[in-house]
């Protein structure tokens, strides 16, 4: 049975910045059912989609919720798939990211309470890619399963970067650059084929490619957009490695996949 089901959650509403005080009404907010009625009672007026301030909200409440994003990109719910999509993007607005004492945290956000949840790889998923044109400019473009749109610049950049579904630490979705510049990673894949195949879990460490998207929230590429961008960029040999070449705002960028 979906948790979600009963939760009548327009696509179309969104998130502002809301009041600081929270209603004895409401209490705790975790549970999917207080937390979409909060969200709603507090829903703005814009038009498109509006990611809240996260970061001017510093709530002292810190709450756990059963929900787990899985390393596939869905949302579970005690034990439940989430399977309206509104919903699932509408909770995605308010993901907040934190290190705290060396290990990597996930909430859901909101002014009066933060949602402890639980994230298997990363807590966004990239579906799409396409090529824009902006002022005799091209750019590459990235949308994810929950809405977020993003380009490929110096500051939303792609890296690869091994991961192991045996493991239970979400630390090991979180990258860096240096980790993807280290080809000595032990058991990493060696074909592009392997680095693509982001959405099926397997017994052994894999390589998958990621994307910083918004406040340190990054994303997994998935298998037939990492493809496609395998066609729409230069692939090339270089020292034994397989190198793809992505064009985007007039900068060049580099993959560097690794083949013995």
């Amino acid at each position: 049975m979906n948790n979600d089901n009963n939760i009548t959650e327009d696509s179309h509403e969104r998130i502002v910045e809301a009041p600081t005080s929270k209603t004895s009404s409401l209490g705790s907010l975790d549970n999917l059912d207080a937390l979409s009625q909060y969200i709603k009672s507090t829903k703005g007026t814009r038009e498109g989609r509006a990611i809240p301030p996260l970061e001017k909200w510093h709530p002292e409440d810190i709450a756990d919720m059963d929900l787990t994003i899985k390393a596939n990109g869905e949302w579970w719910h005690e034990g439940g798939q989430m399977t309206r999509e509104s919903l699932v993007s509408l909770f995605a607005t308010i993901l907040w990211k934190e290190e705290n004492n060396g290990n990597t945290e996930y909430f859901l956000k909101t002014p009066v309470q933060k949602i402890r949840i639980q994230v298997e790889d990363a807590p966004l998923l990239i579906n799409d890619v396409g090529i824009v044109h902006e002022d005799d400019m091209s750019w590459l473009e990235f949308t994810t399963t929950t809405g977020d749109v993003v380009r490929l610049d110096d500051e939303h950049s792609i890296v690869l970067k091994a991961y192991n579904s045996n493991k239970s630490d979400s630390n090991d979705s979180d990258f860096s650059e240096s980790d993807f510049h280290n080809s000595d990673t032990a058991n990493q894949v060696s074909t592009a084929d392997d680095v693509a195949d982001s959405q099926e879990l397997a017994s052994t460490e894999q390589v998958r490619p990621y994307m910083m998207v918004r406040n340190g929230l990054t994303a997994l590429i998935g298998r037939n957009t990492f493809y496609h961008l395998t066609e729409i960029g230069a692939l090339s040999e270089d020292n034994g490695k397989t190198i793809l070449t992505l064009q985007s705002g007039g900068q060049s960028y580099s993959l560097s996949m690794p083949t013995d």
